[in-house]
């Protein structure tokens, strides 16, 4: 019987180092990613006090004018760092081709920080698409300190819930670990605003899609409008808001590897109810992604005689930059 709601697991065990807790650890992970690909995960060894204190930060950002947000305003379609106002995106069209009314968020997107300028793995011409510089506002001032350190401490444990899932997988702990020392990660602090004006049909604080990376770890509030993935029987379910948790999903490269043995689900972010409305939303992205060259291709221990790769080889920043693009360029095809 496949799970058909989002399970919550105890991360203790595994940063305990213990080889049962390890194997307890992955045997769970390895069964939310299999029938949902969502997950809650406890006891992940975040500093609470960090969290919060970003969370902060980043509302006193959004609560600034929207001529002192665009300030720092994306640069391109294709450069996910810097400030996307209302409507400007619709991840429906950049997962899934469906044409949507824009989202109803607001973000702000970082990437890589502490680059080492000389290395020409990020210098180069491929390199310096993936690794652009950060664009930072000028208010709040702490913001430019808050965000790199939580990117840092987000870096961490998506390195150990890489090294779980190989485990997981029934790989090396380490397999992937050359394949994500230089990722390209974007860190997205979300603003879902409050809604005096109805939504246009369709509509929503962010469409149905999948996410495009190898994992994605969510920090959300307790607060109407919030987080729903479709499950195995088609139904689309609440994720609930776990105190000091964190929400983790797979991303496509992720079911790439995997043969589709793992899945990548579609979720959704809705509206508030009507009668409350005037509520908004804060979310911590860390959208988990590859180095630019890592090579998704289907695992060992994910393929057979009977069972062979389903997918072509694609490049980490190849599959990014071409479904980013598309979820930052929607309004051109109404055009």
């Amino acid at each position: 019987m496949p799970l058909l709601y989002v399970p919550t697991i105890d991360f203790g065990p595994y940063l305990a180092g213990t080889p049962d807790g390890k194997a307890q650890v992955a045997a769970e992970i390895a069964k939310a990613c299999t029938n949902i690909g969502f997950l809650i995960l406890t006891n992940h060894g975040v500093d609470r006090a960090l969290t919060e204190r970003v969370v902060a930060t980043a509302k006193a950002f959004f609560a600034l004018s929207l001529d002192e947000k665009m300030e720092v305003a994306r640069p391109a379609p294709d450069v996910p760092r810097g400030y996307s106002p209302v409507a400007n995106e619709s991840v429906s069209y950049g997962s899934s081709r469906t044409l949507t009314p824009g989202d109803l968020k607001e973000s702000l997107d970082i990437g890589p920080v502490d680059i080492p300028s000389t290395d020409p793995y990020y210098s180069c011409a491929e390199g310096r698409i993936h690794f652009r510089r950060n664009l930072w506002p000028r208010r709040p001032e702490d913001l430019k300190i808050l965000l790199p350190s939580y990117y840092k401490v987000m870096e961490n444990l998506s390195l150990q819930l890489m090294r779980v899932f190989a485990l997981g997988l029934g790989i090396d702990e380490f397999f992937f670990d050359d394949k994500i020392d230089k990722h390209i990660t974007v860190l997205r602090a979300m603003n879902y605003p409050e809604q005096p004006e109805a939504p246009e049909q369709g509509q929503l604080r962010a469409g149905a899609h999948c996410d495009y990376g190898s994992l994605t770890i969510l920090r959300s509030e307790n607060a109407p409008g919030g987080l729903q993935v479709r499950n195995a029987s088609g139904e689309w379910c609440d994720v609930p808001v776990v105190e000091n948790s964190f929400v983790v999903n797979l991303g496509d490269l992720m079911m790439r590897w995997t043969n589709d043995q793992w899945v990548s689900t579609e979720h959704r972010v809705v509206n508030p109810p009507r009668d409350r409305c005037m509520s908004t939303r804060l979310s911590l992205v860390f959208f988990h992604q590859p180095n630019y060259d890592a090579l998704a291709e289907c695992i060992p221990t994910c393929q057979s005689v009977d069972n062979p790769p389903r997918y072509e080889p694609i490049t980490s920043g190849d599959h990014l930059l071409s479904n980013f693009t598309k979820q930052t360029t929607f309004a051109d095809q109404t055009e």
